[in-house]
């Protein structure tokens, strides 16, 4: 079975890489299907769920705001975020978007909205697939 070598990179690290099946992401345009031998492409991707194909077996992650290249064989994703659905916490989580929430009701500057914004969107994307995955 021909398969694709998926990497993800954070700011913080390499995150994922490893051959796989096939790959779905949250493209600015709705989910992107990736298979081997996709056509080249390079997007953006909003906040959502990544899943892998692997083994036979799916792996879900949230993912932040970034971009995706692929090529026939190789898909390279660079997002500010990339945590396995299986490892987040969701009380820490709900702590964080709740305080993001109160933060956004203050004087604050656009850099700082635009951060706290960003935080908001990272915490309700990690709740909603933790939740959905709780309910699989």
């Amino acid at each position: 079975m021909a398969t694709l070598r998926l990497e993800i990179v954070t700011p913080e690290a390499r995150v994922f890489s490893a051959d796989v099946e096939n790959v779905a992401l949250p493209g600015v345009d709705g989910e992107l299907g990736i298979y081997p031998l996709h056509v080249p492409l390079m997007t953006q991707i909003n906040c959502g769920e990544l899943v892998i194909r692997q083994n036979g077996k799916n792996r879900h992650l949230a993912v932040g705001e970034g971009f995706v290249e692929i090529t026939g064989d190789h898909v390279a994703v660079l997002t500010d975020m990339a945590i396995d659905a299986d490892l987040i916490d969701e009380a820490k989580v709900e702590k964080a978007r709740r305080e993001a929430e109160v933060r956004l009701n203050q004087q604050l500057s656009d850099e700082e909205i635009a951060v706290t914004e960003a935080s908001m969107a990272h915490a309700t994307t990690q709740l909603e697939i933790k939740r959905r995955r709780q309910v699989s």
